[in-house]
């Protein structure tokens, strides 16, 4: 599903945010990133979410080359993607379960199919009884469980999270990593990262990351005992 071969990232004035990366996640992997702030985990999402383009290497995201992929192709690749990204924002006009329908109507999805879907979402991260209320009347972490919301109603083949658990208490940050896990069980992959280590148990694999390079690789105890 994410095939990346020595991919690097470098910013102007020699910042190398990410370093000759290479590794493979394959389709229903629950995948998180770990490592200390400034380690790349942020780049890595974005270059998968094709926010961003590798200096060099090759990055494939559902057998499409992000290096190569053109401008007008980027948002058919994004609508098999869950984007759960540091520094969104609902829209403030409209109420919680008119922000998390959006995606849906978007594409097309009629009005009824979409808002049936909404409210499960809603429902999956804890915030179904808030569906009514709009943006600027929530917490920091109900409006980071409402994007979350968002970025799953779609059905995407690949969920890409940075951070979800920041500015949650741990019911709430237990909530979201639920949902995101029942995901994963239904053949979705997620890549999640954080600097939070207490859920990194739930991953089917934790990759380390330590100045922009691939330090390790681990197999979860509970992936090889399902195994």
């Amino acid at each position: 599903m994410i095939e990346l071969q020595n991919v690097s990232r470098e910013y102007p004035g020699g910042i190398v945010a990410l370093r000759e990366i290479t590794l493979s996640i394959a389709q229903g992997e629950l995948v998180f990133l770990s490592g200390p702030s400034g380690a790349g985990k942020s780049t890595l999402l974005k270059l998968i979410a094709a926010l961003e383009r590798p200096t060099s290497g090759v990055l494939t995201v559902g057998g499409q080359n992000i290096g190569a992929i053109s401008r007008s192709a980027i948002p058919y690749l994004r609508r098999n993607l869950g984007l759960i990204l540091q520094r969104q924002s609902l829209l403030t006009d409209r109420n919680i379960l008119a922000n998390v329908m959006l995606p849906m109507l978007v594409v097309g999805t009629s009005a009824g199919e979409a808002e049936k879907r909404a409210r499960a979402a809603l429902d999956k991260v804890g915030m179904l009884d808030r569906a009514m209320a709009m943006a600027p009347a929530l917490s920091g972490g109900e409006q980071q469980r409402v994007e979350i919301a968002r970025a799953i109603v779609n059905r995407p083949q690949i969920i890409l999270a940075d951070e979800p658990t920041t500015n949650l208490d741990r019911d709430s940050a237990a909530m979201v990593i639920n949902a995101l896990t029942a995901f994963k069980d239904a053949g979705v992959t997620c890549v999640i990262s954080t600097h939070d280590d207490y859920f990194l148990h739930r991953a089917s694999r934790v990759l380390y990351l330590r100045q922009g390079q691939l330090v390790d690789d681990r197999r979860t105890r509970a992936t090889r005992s399902a195994s």
